[in-house]
């Protein structure tokens, strides 16, 4: 399967429910998540893809020049594109020089025979009313439903920079 391009991902994931923490600055953050996506080939029907995806600190302190992200469970796909982020997203130096792990659950698969939108409404609503403060509810491709959720980790990384910065800062850490 060729790699999509980025702006196709970005354009085709939607975060319909944003988990209300943000990732942990000196711990682990394990996000529930539900991805719907619909296949080309089959009108009136939808996949409910459910899963974790933790964002964690490195185990082991590594030499500068060997820091990156690690991606467990994350296809080859999924680590091309992300190379492929780190050069459009700002912020991304300093997570790589901090270090992060990536790692994604094994996910259960459910075929619905509805529209997506009935879907994703249905599964936006189930999230307002769980109180899970670590949901999130996403819309995506689902030929590249991995890169979606991928995607959304990029996010939730982005929306967690400055809270994150300010408690590196504050600890002498940056």
């Amino acid at each position: 399967m060729a790699l999509p391009d980025i702006d196709y991902v970005m354009q085709h994931t939607k975060i319909l429910y944003v988990p209300y923490r943000r990732i942990d600055s000196f711990g682990d953050t394990r996000y529930n998540f539900r991805l719907v996506s619909e296949p080309m080939d089959e009108v009136g029907t939808c996949r409910i893809r459910s899963g974790w995806v933790e964002c964690s600190r490195p185990r082991i302190i590594k030499p500068a020049d060997l820091c990156s992200v690690e991606m467990e469970g994350f296809s080859v796909d999924s680590r091309r594109l992300f190379e492929q982020w780190r050069h459009k997203l700002p912020f991304l130096p300093v997570i790589l020089k901090y270090g992060f792990n990536f790692c994604r659950s094994e996910v259960e698969t459910e075929v619905v025979h509805e529209d997506i939108r009935n879907v994703s409404d249905r599964l936006k609503e189930a999230a307002l009313t769980s109180g899970d403060p670590l949901l999130a509810v996403i819309e995506g491709d689902d030929g590249f439903w991995e890169i979606s959720l991928l995607y959304f980790v990029m996010e939730i990384v982005s929306q967690s920079y400055e809270i994150n910065t300010f408690d590196f800062k504050r600890r002498g850490l940056m």
